[in-house]
């Protein structure tokens, strides 16, 4: 078997995710994770072995994956716990909550089913086979990178009319995107309570909605999403007369039009703000509303783009537009972290059809991004990019996911290449070496 020389900071975290797992079991999520790091073509998890050099104990690890699946929970609160302590801005922390799809195929994939697809491409294609997950993550801002995506735990959403075997086997009970996500907003809020800081989610406008806002609300978060064009919304409660009997109004008598405030030319204001990492001036226009999903007041923000207009709403009334605009733009992070697990670590290419081995199997690639992430976080640009081959591209360009994936592999055989050489028998370490770098090189 391969054995990988992780750098010491990597190995340290791993170690410590792996203490969740049972102690028999533990050492392999260290050799799953370097497979995942070297491996080559298709993602799947023989892929992941062979990279790994797992021999005849080869089934060991698909059982694994299973418990890993059952023990996800425990395992992204250790990791969570260990991103606490990067250098957070101001006085709140941004959760990001989207769900993402990956294509299977196979009628025999526990969990899979036919879903909408939200990238139709030029096929058109409006549905896809295969497994949506809601993810949470942590988003943090790099001073050179921006905003930074960190996945922490990710849930698969089966729908009502394929959960019917899983309840039976499994007792997977259907639940809603939307109840998902609140319980992954709840368990982070459990793990960063401590923190003495304000969490703020930011999703997008399909959670949007009651149960998930009443949920989130009563832990006292703040939500930050896009408002539907045609929402009821409502001015504020006027203050009731001394002396009249009954509570407080929660809600005003008089209806607001989203569509007739944009339309009209007064009230629009200009200002500059750091969207998706660089300075935009956008034309806006905010005021104050109550809500009934949310069941109070509101801060709305309409802003005039090229061609349209569109609307975002905060739960906290005094939040400025500043903090509001700059929240939405950071969820594109998240929808980063979607691309790089597909794209740079073939998430949904495992092969697996057991429900838990499919679990294990996605959150095992978030949590390598974030690991490799948290790797590149004190980095310097130098040691991540290397574009001597590329003299056309810009030396100055933010490293890219693939480009830190590849950096941690350069380090783990500059490691391996000076132990080789140092070692007893040199000659036999070196043929290995070379072997191995010829297999990667393949």
């Amino acid at each position: 078997m391969a054995s990988w020389q992780l750098p010491a900071e990597v190995a340290w975290v791993i170690s410590q995710l792996a203490s969740a797992l049972h102690g028999r079991l533990a050492f392999r999520l260290g050799i799953l994770f370097t497979g995942l790091l070297f491996a080559r073509g298709r993602r799947t998890v023989t892929s992941w072995l062979r990279a790994a050099g797992v021999g005849k104990g080869y089934q060991s690890y698909y059982y694994f994956l299973g418990s890993l699946g059952r023990n996800i929970k425990l395992v992204g609160g250790i990791l969570l716990a260990k991103l606490r302590r990067l250098p957070l801005e101001g006085d709140r922390v941004l959760l990001a909550v989207d769900d993402s799809p990956t294509q299977r195929y196979g009628r025999c994939v526990e969990g899979a089913g036919l879903h909408h697809n939200p990238t139709p491409g030029p096929a058109a294609q409006q549905f896809v086979y295969g497994h949506v997950w809601v993810t949470v993550a942590l988003v943090v801002r790099h001073a050179l990178w921006g905003s930074i995506g960190l996945p922490l735990w990710a849930l698969l959403y089966v729908r009502r009319k394929d959960v019917q075997p899983l309840r039976a086997r499994y007792r997977v009970k259907f639940r809603t995107k939307l109840e998902l996500a609140a319980d992954l907003v709840q368990w982070a809020v459990d793990w960063l309570k401590n923190l003495g800081k304000v969490v703020w989610v930011v999703a997008d406008g399909a959670y949007a909605k009651r149960p998930f806002l009443k949920r989130v609300l009563a832990l006292g978060v703040v939500v930050v999403s896009r408002l539907r064009k045609d929402a009821a919304l409502w001015g504020l409660p006027q203050p009731k007369p001394r002396g009249r009997r009954g509570p407080q109004a929660r809600y005003g008598a008089a209806a607001i039009d989203l569509a007739k405030r944009a339309g009209q030319r007064r009230g629009w204001q200009m200002g500059t703000f750091l969207l998706y990492g660089q300075a935009t001036k956008k034309k806006y226009k905010t005021f104050l509303a109550t809500y009934q999903p949310v069941g109070g007041v509101i801060r709305v923000v309409l802003v005039q783009e090229r061609k349209r207009w569109v609307a975002f709403f905060c739960t906290q009334a005094d939040a400025t537009v500043a903090q509001i605009l700059e929240a939405y733009a950071d969820r594109a992070a998240l929808e980063q972290v979607f691309h790089d697990i597909k794209e740079v670590h073939g998430a949904g290419q495992q092969q697996l059809r057991n429900y838990w081995a499919n679990l294990g199997a996605f959150n095992l690639t978030l949590w390598s991004h974030t690991l490799i992430e948290l790797w590149a976080w004190e980095q310097g640009h130098g040691r991540l990019t290397d574009r001597r081959a590329s003299p056309w591209d810009k030396l100055e360009r933010r490293p890219s996911h693939g480009d830190r994936l590849k950096a941690l592999r350069r380090q783990c055989l500059e490691r391996e290449i000076p132990h080789a050489q140092l070692s007893g028998s040199k000659n036999r370490r070196l043929k290995t070496l070379v072997h191995r770098l010829v297999q990667l090189a393949v």
